[in-house]
């Protein structure tokens, strides 16, 4: 990774792995893009006990998300398994603590876009990418979707939507990603990265 290159941050959520693979495509994705580099972050699940809390480091995968990366990328991609036809708490515990970048402007005017995995095939894939939308809008965020320029989304059985990309996991979490959902979450990932490169006035 070239530090001078401008950061994506690729920010999720993944219980069973299922969000976790999602991420790791967009990031493909994003470094598809020459000048373009990709940051891996996630945040810690939150405990019904007040009193526990998680250790600095996860076990796997990778690192907690701190503010510093919100400051440092020029764009973002937000990602969360679904739960009732929403973000999962531990995601919404995170944004809720981003008030002092809500007033500063920190994500003002950065694209975004937003990936989720659900369970079941209706399990509120699109509601969930809706929801994850909200306070990133509030955020002065310019969100983006897939277009259907993607032919994928005229023909998968599976997940993949105009919102954002998504992946129909199964109940175990444990259904592997098709060949339609990998391709149209990294094209979302391209897509995020071609469009900061853009931004910032890298020649493609």
């Amino acid at each position: 990774m070239t530090p001078s290159n401008p950061i994506i941050l690729v920010l999720y959520y993944s219980r069973q792995g299922a969000t976790r693979k999602l991420a790791e495509l967009i990031a493909q994705g994003i470094e598809s893009v020459p000048g373009i580099d990709a940051r891996l972050r996630t945040v810690p699940a939150v405990s019904a006990v007040t009193e526990a809390t998680e250790a600095q480091i996860p076990p796997s995968g990778a690192p907690y998300v701190e503010l510093q990366d919100l400051a440092d990328c020029a764009g973002l991609a937000l990602g969360s398994p679904t739960r009732f036809g929403n973000m999962a708490s531990s995601m919404k515990y995170f944004l809720d603590g981003t008030g002092a970048d809500w007033l500063s402007g920190t994500l003002s005017g950065k694209p975004a876009v937003v990936f989720t995995s659900t369970g079941s095939l209706h399990g509120g894939q699109e509601s969930t990418l809706l929801s994850m939308m909200l306070p990133l809008l509030h955020h002065g965020m310019m969100i983006m979707g897939l277009p259907y320029s993607q032919p994928e989304l005229m023909e998968t059985a599976s997940g993949g939507t105009p919102y954002g990309a998504s992946h129909w996991s199964g109940m175990g979490g444990d259904k592997p990603l098709t060949d339609d959902e990998k391709r149209l979450t990294i094209a979302l990932g391209r897509r995020l990265g071609a469009t900061v490169a853009r931004l910032q006035g890298i020649a493609q």
